[in-house]
């Protein structure tokens, strides 16, 4: 099966685990848009392709450490884009949630999703109940405090921070788990992964400093100026447009040269050079090289 659509139909059997004619229908409505349409879906895809590699001997425990992992990332969109954080009116090309359902439904949204994920990951493990509790803690270590998302949020509350450390908490740290948990959903050894995540995921993270600076908000589907608006690190305020290009590449490389010789190897190198064309289009570089960084509509990403 492609694996697009196999996250597509594993996101939807998991949204159907908190969905019944006695909930709240507005609730129901507001986790499905939070939901869908998604994005790249690159962390769950980033978790098959490892658990792929690795032999992929469990898929539904593969299935639902991906879906873990995206409906987690999808709860931190929905609880940054709130106006205690980045105030943002849309996300993924629609009204955020909170812009659509309201504030007090977007909190218990991102809350419903975080509680959806581990019961998603609990509903798999008799798949391979040898590997669950390793499985949650590795999810759990990507989302939680100290080095987890969320407390890359948290680094944006205080009044100094290391951009390295606040990148890689902030969206490293998830990007690190997804590739830990595809390994350990095939029964193999997570450490030989995590670099990947890491690399991958920090380089994420330049690439949306930049994004933010480049990007047309009508293409990107989010709003963008905010780093300059909220006052918040990034490398291109840090590093300037040239040089966070600069580091973008130097960690995709140390992504590429990270994966270890398996038979999927070759699929992910690819995986990695797509997202790094998507993320930073060559038409970006040039305009950055040759001076000129107004926002610039890149279609085909």
């Amino acid at each position: 099966m492609d694996a697009q659509l196999r996250i597509e139909q594993a996101l939807d059997a998991a949204l159907r685990l908190g969905e019944s004619t006695a909930a709240p229908p507005r609730l129901q409505a507001a986790t499905r848009h939070a939901v869908f349409p998604g994005g790249a879906r690159i962390r769950p895809r980033l978790c098959l392709a490892v658990a792929w590699a690795c032999g992929d001997d469990r898929p539904a425990l593969a299935d639902a450490a991906a879906v873990a992992i995206e409906l987690l990332h999808c709860a931190s969109l929905v609880h940054d884009d709130l106006p205690c954080f980045d105030d943002a009116a849309m996300r993924r090309g629609q009204a955020s949630v909170h812009a659509a359902f309201g504030e007090r439904l977007a909190v218990l949204v991102g809350d419903a999703l975080i509680v959806l994920a581990f019961r998603t990951l609990a509903e798999a493990g008799p798949q391979a109940p040898d590997r669950l509790g390793r499985l949650l803690a590795t999810v759990a270590d990507g989302v939680g405090s100290p080095l987890g998302i969320v407390a890359g949020q948290a680094w944006e509350c205080e009044s100094k921070a290391d951009l390295a450390t606040y990148q890689r908490a902030k969206t490293g740290a998830l990007f690190a788990a997804a590739t830990a948990a595809g390994a350990q959903a095939a029964g193999h050894d997570p450490d030989a992964w995590r670099d990947l995540g890491d690399w991958l995921g920090e380089a994420y993270q330049v690439a949306d400093d930049i994004r933010d600076v480049m990007a047309d908000p009508a293409w990107l589907g989010k709003p963008t100026g905010r780093d300059e608006t909220l006052d918040r690190m990034s490398s291109a305020r840090e590093l300037g447009l040239a040089g966070a290009v600069a580091h973008f590449d130097e960690l995709l490389d140390r992504a590429v040269r990270s994966i270890p010789d398996c038979r999927g190897a070759k699929a992910l190198r690819a995986l990695v050079q797509s997202e790094s064309e998507r993320l930073v289009p060559k038409a970006w570089i040039n305009r950055i090289r040759s001076g000129e960084a107004a926002p610039v509509a890149v279609h085909g990403g």
